[in-house]
C-alpha cells in the first residue's frame, strides 16, 4: 500500500511539474489526486483483480491502485496510441478491463449508476464479483445518486459506494451546496451500512472496505463509505487555487499536515529501504514518461473505431 501511494504521489507530481514547465507538452486536462491517495489504495487493496471499479475525472490514483500499467497511463495522458484507452481518452477517460477498471468518466456522478448496473449483472450471472463506485461529494447533488442507492439496497446488490469527500464540489465548498454535509447519514436512510472515516488513513480505509467487500460477496447488499480527505492542488491543473480566493492557505496547510503517506509511513519506521524505494519509483516514472513522449499518436483512420458496433 505504501509503495502504491508513493507511486501515485510521484506520478501526479511529475505531471504537475510538466504542466508548470515552459514546454507544457501535456494537452489533456489533468485533475490531480495528490492528498487523496489513501482512499483508492485502501479500497483497491481489499478487492480482487476480477472485481470492478468505476472512477471519475480524477482517477489516475484508482487506475494505479487497481494494478494499472504505469506506461500505458503515461501514454494515455499524452494521447498516444499505446495508451490504456488507445490515446482516445486522455486523463479523464481511462479504461483497463484486464484489471477490472471498466471506465472513468468526466460526467459528475456517472460512476454511481454504472457500478450499480455492473453489480446487477454480477447478481444475474452469479459470479460473486463486487463493483465499486468512486465519486466526489459533489456527485451527491445528482438525482442518479439517490436512485442508485435505492436500487442497490432494494435488490441487495454487491456494490460499494465510495465517496471521496474532499470538501469541494469543483470550486464550491460543501456547505454551500449540501444541506446535510454528513453524507453517510444520507446513505443510512437507504438501509445500508454507512461509515464516515478518516480518508487519509489508508489502514482504516482498507479495514472498512474489507468488511464491506466481504459483506457484498456474501450477498448481503451494498455498503457506503464516506472518506474525509482533501486535494492539495486545485480542481484541475498544477496550481493550488489559493490566489483565486477559493480557499485559504491555512486550510491547505492544515490538511498537508494530515498527509496520508506520512501517516502510513509512521507505521513502517522499521523499514530501512524508503530512499531506495523512492528512487526506484522515480526512475520507473521517468522511463514511463520518456516512452510516452516517443510513442506515436493514434492513426486518424482509427478515429471512429470502437464507437459503433461492427
Amino acid at each position: 500500500m505504501y509503495w502504491t501511494m508513493i507511486l501515485i504521489r510521484r506520478f501526479e507530481e511529475k505531471i504537475a511539474s510538466i504542466l508548470r514547465s515552459p514546454e507544457k507538452d501535456i494537452k489533456t486536462p489533468c485533475h490531480l489526486y495528490i492528498g487523496q491517495e489513501a482512499v483508492a489504495v485502501g479500497v483497491c487493496a481489499a478487492l480482487k483483480k476480477t472485481d470492478y471499479i468505476f472512477g471519475t475525472h480524477r482517477s489516475h490514483g484508482c487506475y494505479l491502485a487497481k494494478g494499472g500499467n504505469l506506461r500505458q497511463l503515461a501514454a494515455e495522458i499524452y494521447c498516444r496510441a499505446n495508451g490504456c484507452s488507445g490515446g482516445n481518452g486522455g486523463s479523464m477517460h481511462l479504461i483497463a478491463p484486464e484489471i477490472g477498471l471498466l471506465g472513468t468518466s468526466a460526467i459528475v456522478g456517472a460512476s454511481i449508476p454504472l457500478a450499480v448496473g455492473a453489480a446487477l449483472a454480477c447478481k444475474i450471472k452469479r459470479d460473486h464479483r463486487v463493483a465499486v463506485a468512486f465519486f466526489g461529494d459533489g456527485a451527491t447533488n445528482e438525482g442518479g445518486f439517490y436512485e442508485s442507492l435505492n436500487l442497490a439496497s432494494l435488490y441487495k446488490l454487491s456494490v460499494i459506494f465510495v465517496c471521496e469527500n474532499n470538501l469541494y464540489s469543483t470550486h464550491l465548498p460543501i456547505e454551500k451546496c449540501l444541506a446535510n454535509t454528513n453524507i453517510s447519514q444520507i446513505a443510512k436512510s437507504f438501509k445500508m451500512p454507512a461509515h464516515r472515516i478518516d480518508g487519509n488513513d489508508a489502514v482504516k480505509v482498507y479495514q472498512t472496505a474489507r468488511v464491506a467487500v466481504s459483506r457484498a460477496r456474501r450477498g448481503q447488499g451494498p455498503s457506503f463509505i464516506e472518506c474525509l480527505t482533501y486535494r492539495w492542488l486545485g480542481h484541475v491543473g498544477p496550481n493550488d487555487d489559493i490566489d483565486k480566493g477559493l480557499r485559504s492557505q491555512a486550510e491547505l496547510d492544515s490538511w498537508r499536515e494530515k498527509c496520508p503517506i506520512n501517516k502510513l509511513e509512521k507505521l513502517l519506521v522499521g523499514n530501512k529501504n524508503f530512499c531506495s524505494l523512492h528512487q526506484q519509483i522515480d526512475q520507473t516514472i521517468e522511463t514511463a514518461f520518456k516512452i510516452a513522449r516517443q510513442s506515436p499518436y493514434p492513426d486518424i483512420k482509427e478515429l471512429t473505431k470502437k464507437v459503433f458496433k461492427e
